[in-house]
């Protein structure tokens, strides 16, 4: 037969067996659909439905990634013929997607698209950049203490109002500003008002237009939360290996990944594992993680909110999601409250980066001593505290001083928050923010006011802000304990 009379293949069809919440039950007579496949229902409201298990020679098993209401035993079910896919191309940046696919920021479908399958297997090892680079973020605190990796993960642990939502956009307005990257957010298990808190924080910020957003909302089936951590790797692995450019891929929050993977495994009748999590958590954390690479064509570097439950890193959750990270960005509630933004603790942040080798002996040993003087400065302070600054010895007090002025250069005013401070953003390069630090350890601004080093960029920019004020009685040398508690809790 030509091929311009050929007739259309027939669709593989089968009918409902069962309907379990989000569990479905599907009989086909001849052609049994592969795992991963798609099925579609179409309902009052249209149902799809991913597979997961085939139970025997006629019945499949799978996760509703929608809604199942409506549905009934002997209602007729289409099998695509293929896995769940995701849209990439020009035309997804600046917009709004969920797992489907389906633009949800109320402005028309883009068109021009290409569809790939969100299930792909990591870069091979010959395709892995195996040189160590550094990912400046612009940010003094994060590239002089806990250096991000370009191609690795860094975990953000934060609570609600420490900054952690107004790092990540600062982040993302660097990576676009600076580095000519692609920035993807990927929510997972994100409230919608947080959902559409950022969108317009991102709008405003005008960031916008290079970067994409996916949510699989906390309402939703778990298995949409499950899948839209792999939509979001299918939209990024594109931007790396057809565009060639470099990702920022930001996750919130890692936790609810693992979360949603524990129901559909509760669902599909596994038997749980330890403290309730599915069997299979180190093998589909891998699966998602290990997609994040560094290639010769680009690099996908992310940055993911972690959830430790009930503060227990031993958590199974917390330890599997530790082995995969290169770097740990602590937010501290305490600094945020005394008013240094950002509020990365420099005592609790890590980074496998932070080696001789990677980042240079003078690198190292630099923030090597500014941890140690801002240890030192942490066990004064109950000192300070109670007796007052006038009972340390002179060289405690010049760590003191030290410590303090380090910790206000360490801080800086972000971009995004103009608006709200009024204060003119900074992007502060690595070899200004190491400078710095170097000058303050010498004692070389031992005559400055503390708030001259204060939501500044370079340290150059302190001379200007004020004059030395040798003369002057020091404002944080206090003559009472109760003085000295004052001065430690001032912004």
């Amino acid at each position: 037969m030509r091929p311009d009379t050929a007739q259309p293949t027939k669709p593989n069809t089968g009918v409902i067996a069962a309907v379990r919440g989000s569990v479905v039950d599907v009989r086909f007579e001849t052609n049994l659909p592969a795992i991963y496949s798609v099925l579609h229902i179409d309902a009052a409201q249209p149902v799809v439905i991913e597979v997961l298990a085939q139970r025997d020679t006629h019945h499949v098993r799978g996760i509703a990634l929608t809604p199942t209401q409506g549905l009934a035993r002997g209602m007729v079910v289409t099998d695509t013929g293929g896995p769940l896919k995701a849209p990439v191309g020009k035309a997804i940046l600046g917009r709004m997607f969920d797992v489907l696919g389906n633009a949800i920021d109320r402005k028309p479908a883009p068109k021009q698209l290409e569809w790939r399958s969100v299930h792909n297997a990591p870069p091979s090892l010959v395709r892995r950049s195996t040189k160590s680079e550094v990912f400046e973020s612009g940010i003094k605190a994060i590239d002089v203490l806990a250096p991000l990796e370009r191609g690795g993960k860094a975990g953000l642990f934060g609570g609600a109002g420490v900054g952690k939502t107004v790092l990540l956009t600062e982040i993302i307005h660097n990576m676009i500003g600076h580095h000519d990257g692609v920035s993807i957010f990927c929510g997972i298990g994100e409230r919608s008002r947080e959902g559409e808190d950022l969108y317009h924080e991102m709008e405003k910020a005008g960031v916008l237009p290079k970067m994409v957003m996916l949510f699989g909302q906390m309402n939703e089936p778990p298995g949409a939360r499950f899948r839209i951590g792999h939509a979001a790797l299918t939209m990024a692995e594109y931007f790396r290996d057809d565009e060639h450019r470099d990702v920022l891929l930001l996750i919130d929050n890692i936790f609810r990944f693992i979360q949603a993977g524990s129901e559909v495994s509760g669902l599909m009748g596994q038997m749980p594992s330890r403290l309730g999590y599915q069997p299979t958590m180190g093998t589909e954390l891998s699966g998602l993680e290990e997609r994040i690479a560094n290639t010769e064509s680009g690099a996908i570097t992310s940055i993911q909110a972690v959830y430790v439950p009930a503060d227990d890193f031993t958590d199974p959750a917390a330890v599997h999601t530790f082995s995969h990270l290169s770097a740990s960005l602590v937010l501290s509630r305490k600094r945020a409250s005394e008013g240094l933004y950002p509020a990365v603790d420099p005592l609790q942040s890590s980074s496998k980066m932070a080696t001789p080798g990677i980042v240079g002996k003078r690198h190292y040993h630099l923030a090597q001593e500014i941890r140690r003087t801002l240890a030192q400065y942490s066990a004064l302070k109950d000192i300070i505290a109670m007796l007052g600054l006038e009972q340390l010895s002179p060289d405690d007090r010049k760590t003191v001083a030290r410590a303090r002025r380090l910790e206000r250069f360490l801080t800086q005013p972000f971009f995004t928050t103009e608006q709200f401070t009024g204060l003119k953003g900074k992007l502060v390069p690595l070899a200004d923010a190491l400078d710095g630090c170097e000058r303050i350890l010498a004692d070389e601004f031992k005559d400055y006011p503390e708030s001259a080093l204060y939501m500044i960029g370079t340290i150059g920019e302190a001379k200007a802000k004020a004059k030395p004020t040798a003369d002057a009685p020091s404002a944080q040398e206090p003559k009472s304990g109760a003085d000295a508690k004052d001065v430690d809790h001032a912004a």
